[in-house]
């Protein structure tokens, strides 16, 4: 039997040690790269998830279906030598969530089929989250109908799991966030803990559903339900945690001898304010538009340092003009989120804490500039004073000779930035 890594750390967490584990919420190639050299360095396990509209049964907005993820993550993994049996694979917001437009009836069976390819890929641990509401459905959904259609999936996920033969049970996580994933759209000012009698709410709904499923058995799998701690970003501000204000949404969890919390939106948080998430039991610990905020702040540096080495402006990657250019062309996923006057948009695109740009990377385009950025900056070589400039940090370390003054690895290395706080915390 593989190591069950996963359960071994919260187990250590609901036992008072300092024991957690951060989630890594992203597809780009350079993110999960800097993430499986963190995870070496430390000698820990990784936590990879998809999301369920960025990976699904159809491609999702990546193009890939579990099983291609999985394989994406796995080659990545090959080429820097870091173990497969060391990557937990998750499934984060599984459910209806694609498909709200549609009846609950249709949106439920796309919503099995896709817990089963997730299992079936060998994803195992899973969240099942039944929150949102569909056509014709009450807004918002009670706890009754939210658990019920859970434990419709947890049928579906547990059969998958016996038919997969996986050599690790499926760990679930239930419950959700609010604001929704990825950072609020409007502006927050304050946030309230979610109350202890809503998160009990929860459970009991949960484990009332899962009996009547006839899986009473199954809830000694669920690892963790998702509640709000009051941690939130929006455009240009943190709403910071604060322990003080959870003292009684801790209690939730004093009767279930297993479970934990797990954390959404905690990009941007200190790292004192992670670890007193960890000690507070928030033992998983979602990170996404952080990290590709940063991968965003080194392109950014990286650009304006070619700017100065290349004097010929047409062979310039011109990466940022031409990123903010295939933004405004196809708006489709940023002007939702970015209101306001044409130049606080432009400010918005470039800078938002929510980073919108990280549905752009993969274009053609801004790949073929990014390739050519880099070109650019290798035949040049980048001098230390300009990295000085625009890369402090990695100047440092660059002058300490732990990193290499090259294109790649500062980018790499400046998204390990944000994740260096998460390890800590996570006591790595």
């Amino acid at each position: 039997m593989t190591q069950d890594h996963l359960r071994q750390i919260l187990g250590q967490n609901k036992a008072g040690q300092k024991a957690g584990i951060y989630s890594v919420c992203s597809a780009h190639p350079l993110v999960l790269e800097a993430s499986m050299r963190q995870a070496k360095q430390d000698g820990s396990v990784l936590l990879i998830e998809a999301t369920s509209n960025q990976v699904d049964q159809f491609g999702g907005y990546t193009g890939m279906t579990p099983v291609d993820f999985r394989e994406f993550v796995y080659g990545i993994a090959e080429n820097q030598d870091f173990a497969k049996d060391r990557i937990i694979l998750g499934g984060d917001h599984l459910g209806p969530n694609r498909w709200q437009k549609e009846s609950p009836d249709t949106a439920m069976d796309k919503a099995e089929d896709l817990v089963r390819a997730y299992v079936a890929a060998g994803y195992t641990k899973i969240h099942l989250d039944c929150s949102m509401s569909c056509a014709g459905d009450p807004v918002p959904l009670t706890d009754e109908i939210v658990a019920q259609r859970a434990a419709r999936l947890l049928v579906v996920a547990e059969q998958a799991a016996k038919d997969a033969d996986l050599a690790l049970p499926v760990s679930y996580v239930i419950g959700t966030e609010v604001p929704v994933p990825g950072g609020a759209h409007e502006t927050l000012h304050a946030l309230t803990p979610t109350s202890r009698e809503a998160a009990q709410e929860t459970i009991a709904a949960h484990k009332k559903a899962f009996a009547e499923v006839g899986l009473a058995e199954a809830w000694e799998k669920v690892v963790a339900i998702v509640v709000q701690p009051a941690v939130e970003f929006d455009h240009v501000q943190v709403i910071d945690y604060v322990s003080a204000n959870t003292t009684e949404l801790q209690t939730a969890l004093a009767d279930e001898p297993t479970l934990l919390f797990e954390a959404h939106s905690t990009d941007y948080q200190t790292e004192k304010n992670l670890s007193d998430l960890v000690d507070d039991h928030w033992a998983i610990l979602k990170v996404g538009p952080g990290l590709t905020f940063n991968l965003r702040e080194a392109f950014f540096a990286l650009d304006a340092i070619e700017g100065h080495l290349v004097d010929d402006p047409a062979k310039r990657s011109d990466l940022v003009a031409v990123m903010d250019e295939v933004m405004v062309n196809d708006p489709g996923d940023w002007a939702s989120y970015y209101e306001g006057s044409a130049h606080e948009q432009a400010i918005a695109r470039k800078f938002s804490y929510s980073d919108r740009i990280r549905y752009y990377l993969p274009n053609p385009t801004i790949v073929a500039a990014y390739d050519r950025m880099v070109a650019n900056l290798t035949q040049t070589g980048i001098p230390e004073p300009l990295i000085s400039q625009y890369l402090p940090k990695q100047f440092d370390r660059v002058r300490e000779q732990q990193l290499a003054p090259t294109a790649h690895e500062l980018i790499v290395d400046r998204v390990r930035d944000a994740l260096r706080p998460y390890a800590a915390a996570c006591g790595f």
